[in-house]
């Protein structure tokens, strides 16, 4: 199965339609006034498409099993066409799209199966995702090419050439992915005065996202919440706690971590974690579901 440990839980809905097509109008008659030899139709294939739903991982190969929070079947007789539609919900990190599809092509075969021997010309056409919604999908073709960004790494030994920046060059290979180019790249020592001046440097020149790697942890140089916190007008303690809460499920020392997260004026500062993988985690938590703030900030309507 494809590796979705990356991914975070979010609501995700699916709809899906299946219509199945009868050949004359007493075929219809008879599903209304509940005549049909083998059983009421709807109710029979709505417990049988709600199975489908709840099985499909045991059928799909490549399907997550998952959690259903909730499912709906339902039915609209237009002439000789019954039109299925099935809404399944799930608070997970992937989809139910093929749960949806599932539920309605078992809905409709219980249908046919059950109409066949009074009607041999029952057809079932056109199985298909109606919409879905949740997660990453919804911004994946999102772009911000207009914010401007800068990253910092504090770190001593890099400052110093003593070992290689690989977390501030991950975010930076991150953004892109929205892009957002990084007109400022720059490398400063664990010192608070340093890092703190740097900020308002940034702030100051119109930088709308700033990003901090490094110096978020417990050891004595570890200054960096200690230079930003004091900067901030505006804390977002969510954005943190989020990026916290993310990593804990990966690693058990991300509650060590005492990154901050707010606003300086219109500039966004970030405080991540200075490894590699800290700072992956961090970004894989909060994007690009975080550039959505500045459409608050001037007050857009989301």
């Amino acid at each position: 199965m494809v590796n979705i440990t990356k991914k975070s839980n979010t609501l995700r809905i699916a709809v899906a339609t299946a219509t199945v097509k009868v050949s004359k109008q007493e075929t219809i008659d008879a599903i209304e006034q509940r005549k049909i030899p083998k059983g009421d139709v709807f109710e029979f294939a709505r417990a049988a498409g709600l199975f489908g739903v709840k099985k499909t991982s045991d059928v799909i190969p490549d399907c997550h099993p998952l959690p259903i929070e909730y499912t709906a079947i339902t039915y609209e007789i237009t002439g000789l066409t019954i039109i299925i539609t099935v809404e399944v919900h799930t608070i997970y990190k992937t989809g139910v799209e093929v749960e949806a599809m599932h539920g309605a092509s078992v809905t409709a075969l219980t249908m046919y199966d059950m109409l066949k021997p009074i009607d041999k010309g029952v057809e079932i056409e056109n199985i298909r995702l109606l919409k879905k919604s949740g997660g990453k999908s919804d911004l994946k073709n999102a772009r911000f090419p207009e914010i401007k960004a800068a990253v910092v790494v504090c770190s001593d030994s890099v400052f110093e050439n003593k070992a290689q920046d690989s977390s501030g060059k991950a975010i930076i290979s991150r953004l892109r992915q929205w892009e957002i180019d990084v007109e400022k790249y720059e490398i400063v020592p664990d010192e608070v005065n340093i890092i703190r001046d740097k900020a308002l440097e940034l702030s100051n020149s119109g930088y709308q996202l700033v990003i901090f790697t490094g110096g978020t942890g417990l050891s004595p140089r570890d200054v960096t919440p200690e230079a930003i916190s004091p900067l901030l007008d505006r804390n977002i303690e969510g954005i943190m706690e989020t990026a916290r809460s993310y990593g804990q499920e990966r690693m058990p020392y991300a509650m060590l971590s005492r990154g901050v997260a707010g606003f300086r004026g219109e500039t966004l500062v970030l405080t991540f974690p200075g490894s590699k993988s800290g700072v992956e985690e961090s970004m894989d938590a909060l994007f690009p579901q975080v550039l959505h703030l500045f459409k608050v900030v001037k007050g857009e309507k989301h």
